[in-house]
């Protein structure tokens, strides 16, 4: 069959970041039919990470070809040599077999015909087919990729149609590399659109990205082992290597590890943190964070972690040896996430978590005294009060708890912060987006951020701390007791400042007092003017 001609799909090609996104949703979205919105998301994320690996796998072997051209060898030399698939997996490239090449799906878009007597295939079998040879070649891919392409519920001629569209995302001129990390984008950008079209289930494996921000630029990972107990689709590990490219640091300086519950998120994180090009240690499978820790020995130097609020049935063992600071109540897992957490972190490690707001006051079954311990072991370095509506998964307020091993003077900062917290109240920042959902600005989280680092003194710090009445206050350990260990940011910013008029109180009140008594008696007057006409018509 000939190559397909795709010269009307380009010519008609977005021509912004943002146009490109909205046009891919658009037609993906025609491809929703009759599937429900989990097996529709697999599809198309399936259908993103394929044409991540084919675009890197391209991009190496041109490479390779270059380097052997360069070193004089003849075309059928090279020809033995360009599919040794060392090459492509020791520069962090997958193999990708010629029937799981994106050409080959291209060009066979509408199906493939019955040739020398094979029976004809519907671009369904194709892509399972490419997602079977993909994971044989890579067994580091074994049981991730989704084999749901040539089900009754997906349209054939719309997924061709789709190909044809993913086809043209090579749209840029810039090289493969830049159309990788588009296609990053675009892969993230899906899983946001997902999360809002699953509503609360979307919850399960999407954390806004200004709430993983704000984790980020506080705890400023930058090298040594960073790790999520309850990590979702792996966006804290994709706005984590953000961070160190937008701060030009060596992104390989960092190891991921992290832990998912759920299957079907499992596999998503697999090929998102693909697409970004981190190789992530997310277990062999996915599993239980309290039933079986699948990194035992593992002490990671960063802990970002939104794991599910306020779970009531959860693996409980009153013996676990996680719990240093009291056994967590039956009927709620929040102190149980805090306490695994602090139990995976390194001397010098710091972490962040996204909690409800019940978490910082609440002392029914022993959480109170837990969150007392955790004060008077000075672990506790800040908490911020977040806006409501930042998470449309959850009508819950969130909080985000941040712990440290050592709050002295040290590489954590210059600033010996023992014995204090601080408090960020940024329940008044952020905007609304829509009517459902409210988003932190980039002002926002830098304010939030710059606050924590000039407490403690960070390099990377602009200004020196001060307490801000109504948004931040660093209080004692004693301070923190004689407010019955509740950690709310509201109780210890108080209120802020209003700015004065310039009238004197004295003044004022006198002034106040003689207009009430004027609204009085018109009050009065009008209330009489009432009566009157009411008895006129009576």
């Amino acid at each position: 069959m000939p190559p397909r001609n795709n010269s009307a799909a380009q010519a008609a090609l977005p021509s912004t970041m943002k146009e490109l996104k909205d046009t891919l949703w658009k037609a993906a979205d025609k491809l929703r039919g009759s599937m429900d919105a989990s097996q529709y998301k697999d599809v198309i994320l399936g259908l993103v990470f394929l044409k991540y690996v084919s675009d890197a796998f391209e991009e190496r072997r041109q490479q390779i070809r270059a380097e052997l051209t360069d070193s004089g060898l003849a075309e059928a030399q090279i020809a033995l040599l360009i599919d040794d698939p060392d090459e492509y997996t020791g520069h962090g490239a997958f193999f990708v077999p010629d029937a799981a090449r994106w050409s080959h799906l291209a060009v066979n878009a509408k199906g493939l015909s019955a040739v020398d007597g094979n029976a004809p295939k519907n671009i369904g079998e194709l892509v399972d087919t490419a997602m079977d040879e993909l994971m044989t070649a890579n067994p580091t891919l074994a049981g991730t990729l989704p084999r749901i392409f040539n089900r009754d519920s997906v349209d054939q001629r719309r997924l061709g149609e789709l190909i044809d569209m993913f086809n043209s995302a090579r749209f840029t001129g810039e090289g493969s590399t830049r159309a990788r990390d588009l296609l990053g984008e675009v892969y993230e950008y899906f899983l946001e659109k997902f999360a809002r079209a699953e509503g609360k289930r979307g919850g399960e494996f999407y954390t806004p990205a200004g709430v993983v921000r704000v984790l980020v630029e506080v705890l400023e990972p930058q090298s040594g082992r960073v790790y999520d107990p309850a990590c979702g689709s792996g966006g804290m590990f994709v706005q984590t290597e953000k961070f160190l490219e937008s701060h030009n640091e060596d992104r390989t300086a960092i190891s991921v590890y992290g832990q998912e519950l759920n299957e079907r998120t499992w596999r998503m994180a697999k090929m998102n943190l693909a697409i970004h090009g981190l190789n992530a240690n997310l277990g062999p499978r996915w599993g239980d964070t309290f039933g079986r820790d699948l990194h035992p020995e593992m002490k990671a130097d960063y802990i970002m972690a939104n794991p599910p609020f306020n779970i009531k049935d959860w693996a409980r063992n009153e013996e676990d040896p996680r719990w240093t600071y009291g056994v967590p109540p039956t009927g709620n897992a929040n102190y149980a996430w805090i306490q695994h957490i602090l139990s995976k972190l390194a001397p010098g490690g710091s972490a962040g978590v996204v909690m409800a707001n019940g978490s910082m006051s609440s002392n029914s079954g022993g959480e109170g005294d837990i969150r007392a311990k955790l004060v008077e072991n000075d672990v506790v370095s800040c908490m911020v009060a977040l806006p409501t509506q930042l998470v449309r998964s959850t009508g819950i307020p969130v909080c985000i708890w941040f712990f440290a091993k050592d709050k002295t003077a040290s590489a954590g900062g210059s600033i010996d912060r023992s014995g204090q917290t601080l408090f960020i109240d940024a329940r008044n920042m952020g905007h609304m987006v829509d009517r459902a959902e409210r988003s932190l600005s980039d002002e926002d989280i830098s304010t939030i951020a710059n606050t924590f680092h000039t407490w403690r003194g960070k390099e990377s710090a602009e200004g020196t701390y001060d307490d801000v009445p109504g948004f931040c206050y660093s209080a004692s350990t004693q301070e923190i007791k004689d407010a019955g260990y509740a950690l709310t940011p509201g109780r210890f910013v108080g209120a802020a400042d209003v700015e004065g008029d310039g009238e004197p109180i004295e003044e004022k009140l006198e002034r106040l007092e003689k207009e009430l008594f004027e609204q009085f008696e018109e009050s009065e007057r009008l209330s009489a003017i009432v009566r009157d006409r009411l008895g006129r018509v009576l």
